[in-house]
């Protein structure tokens, strides 16, 4: 059996169904805190678990988020960091955006390079720290008598939901059946160029980059 692959970018923990989901922020954050002050000083986790006065495992479960800390190892990490208790909560109170759309209430935009047979509802647009991310629910329909091509700054992540298309990108065509996706870079020319099976509905996400936020 293949192995599944794992994002490593980030964490993931299990919960308690009885847990407040609250405490899971005090420990993210106190995670990411915990992480940035070593880093800062260049000591590695083990390095830091000795000068603090826990072990290496439980230095490592705290930067990933994985267990709630004691008062008495929150003063230790204090201690050992040389900074205040209150500053490895920092972000703690921070609210993080979301975007919520009910399903057939997501507002009907026009794009430019829009034609008749072509509806484009959007689905969420948000802006996080770094980027924007713009979420559509594209249909195309027998209407569809031009296919426009773009270009835009970012990534796009196309998900084929339903009928089958072939789609351009730069100077490659992906017949596109629906469970299908495909992740390409916007600054290429794109778009559908022949609508094989109508009607046509795909999810259409883009991570615009930081100088377009």
């Amino acid at each position: 059996m293949t192995d599944l692959l794992r994002n490593q970018s980030g964490t993931a923990r299990e919960r308690d169904p009885q847990q407040d989901v609250g405490e899971l922020e005090f420990e993210a954050a106190i995670g990411r805190n915990v992480r940035s002050l070593r880093q800062q000083q260049g000591l590695s986790v083990a390095e830091m678990a000795t000068r603090v006065g826990i072990s290496k495992a439980m230095m490592s479960k705290i930067e990933n988020a994985q267990t709630s800390c004691s008062l008495s190892t929150l003063a230790l990490l204090a201690k050992g960091f040389d900074v205040p208790v209150t500053s490895l909560f920092r972000g703690a109170e921070v609210e993080r955006p979301a975007a919520f759309v009910k399903a057939g209430t997501g507002a009907h935009i026009v794009r430019n390079g829009t034609r008749e047979g072509h509806e484009y509802e959007l689905l969420g647009s948000l802006r996080g720290e770094h980027k924007r991310l713009e979420c559509l629910m594209v249909t195309l329909s027998a209407k569809s008598k031009t296919y426009p091509m773009f270009q835009h700054p970012g990534t796009e992540f196309i998900y084929m939901v339903e009928g089958v298309m072939d789609y351009s990108h730069s100077r490659s065509v992906y017949r596109l059946h629906p469970g299908d996706s495909l992740q390409i870079d916007g600054e290429g020319a794109h778009g559908p160029v022949d609508l094989v099976a109508v009607p046509i509905r795909f999810l259409s996400v883009i991570a615009f980059p930081d100088s377009h936020i």
